[in-house]
């Protein structure tokens, strides 16, 4: 099982930035697609973007312009810059291993214990 470790949440104004890091120990990250989910309260945990073990991403249309997934396989990382923030980005941020298939993203059932994003008007 992959353990991992978001970090990088903060309170922060709107259009402030901030940047999510993912980092996993015991497993080696750059073999799995990466997809960042949200959860803000009362609400289902819901896919933002998403990374392939070769770079392709993909972007929820609510965030598409403003966050970029990336990865970093020498330090077993992936970031999430969010750039722009609105309160309606307040959640809980997760990273998910997992992969594609017909061009849908599933992921694994590992989750970290996510990171807190918090953007104040």
């Amino acid at each position: 099982q992959v353990q991992l470790v978001e970090s990088g949440g903060g309170l922060v104004q709107a259009g402030g930035s901030l940047r999510l890091s993912c980092v996993a120990s015991r497993s080696t990250l750059s073999i799995y697609a990466i997809g960042w989910f949200r959860q803000a309260p009362g609400k289902q945990r819901e896919l933002v973007a998403s990374i392939s073990s070769g770079g392709i991403t993909n972007y929820a249309d609510s965030v598409k312009g403003r966050f970029t997934i990336s990865r970093e396989n020498a330090k077993n990382t992936v970031y999430l810059q969010m750039n722009s923030l609105k309160p309606e980005d307040t959640a809980v941020y997760y990273c998910n291993p997992g992969r594609f298939s017909s061009g849908h993203y599933l992921g694994y059932d590992w989750w970290g214990q996510g990171t807190q994003v918090t953007v104040s008007s």
